[in-house]
C-alpha cells in the first residue's frame, strides 16, 4: 500500500509523511526531494530552465515509478494532482489524504519556511489572491482523489497522523 498525501504548498505533507511512515512501518518519500536529487538541481532551477511543462513531465514520470513501487507514505507535490494518469494512479496504489488549510495559513507557511525561496518557483506575485486562486482551481482535483480530506489547521503532525490512522483504520491508531 502506498499512501499519497495531497494538498497546496505549505498544507504539511512533507512534516507529516515521515510521522505516518513510522507508525506504518515502512519510508516515508517526499516527491520533490526526491526530484531535486536525481535532477542535481531545485525545483527553482528547474522551472527557470524547463518551465512549468518541463518539471511536471518530470513530476509525472517520477510519480508514475513511486506510485507502483514499495509500499511509502508519499508526499506528493501540490501540483502533482494537474495530471489525469497521475491521480488515476494515486488512486489505485492506496489511499489519498488531501491536507487542508485556509489560504492565511498556506501564506504564512510559505512565507515563513526558509528552504522556499532558493528552492520553490516564486509566486507570480499575487501573495493570498494567487494562493486562493490556485487553491480553487485545484480543490476539484484534490477531491476526486482524495479518499479522506483532514484539515491541518491548528492541529498538530500527531493529532493529524492519529485522525488520520483512525479514520482509515491503519495501525498506529490510537487505542
Amino acid at each position: 500500500m502506498i499512501l499519497t498525501l495531497i494538498g497546496y504548498r505549505g498544507s504539511g505533507k512533507s512534516t507529516l509523511a515521515p510521522e505516518l511512515a513510522r507508525r506504518l512501518g515502512c519510508p516515508a518519500i517526499d516527491a520533490d526531494v526526491l526530484l531535486e536529487q536525481r535532477a542535481g538541481e531545485s525545483i527553482r532551477a528547474i522551472f527557470d530552465r524547463e518551465g512549468e511543462p518541463g518539471f511536471r513531465r518530470r513530476e509525472t514520470a517520477l510519480l508514475a515509478e513511486l506510485l507502483t513501487g514499495a509500499p511509502c507514505v508519499l508526499a506528493a507535490g501540490g501540483g502533482a494532482v494537474l495530471n489525469p494518469e497521475t491521480r488515476a494512479r494515486m488512486r489505485g496504489a492506496g489511499p489519498v489524504i488531501w491536507l487542508q488549510a485556509p489560504v492565511q495559513t498556506l501564506s504564512q507557511r510559505i512565507s515563513g519556511d526558509p528552504t522556499t525561496a532558493g528552492r520553490r518557483p516564486n509566486l507570480a506575485g499575487g501573495g493570498d489572491a494567487e494562493i486562493a486562486q490556485l487553491l480553487a482551481a485545484r480543490e476539484p482535483l484534490y477531491r476526486e482523489c482524495a479518499t479522506l480530506a483532514v484539515s491541518v489547521e491548528g492541529r498538530s503532525v500527531v493529532e493529524l497522523a492519529d485522525e488520520i490512522c483512525r479514520q482509515l483504520n491503519l495501525p498506529g491508531s490510537p487505542a
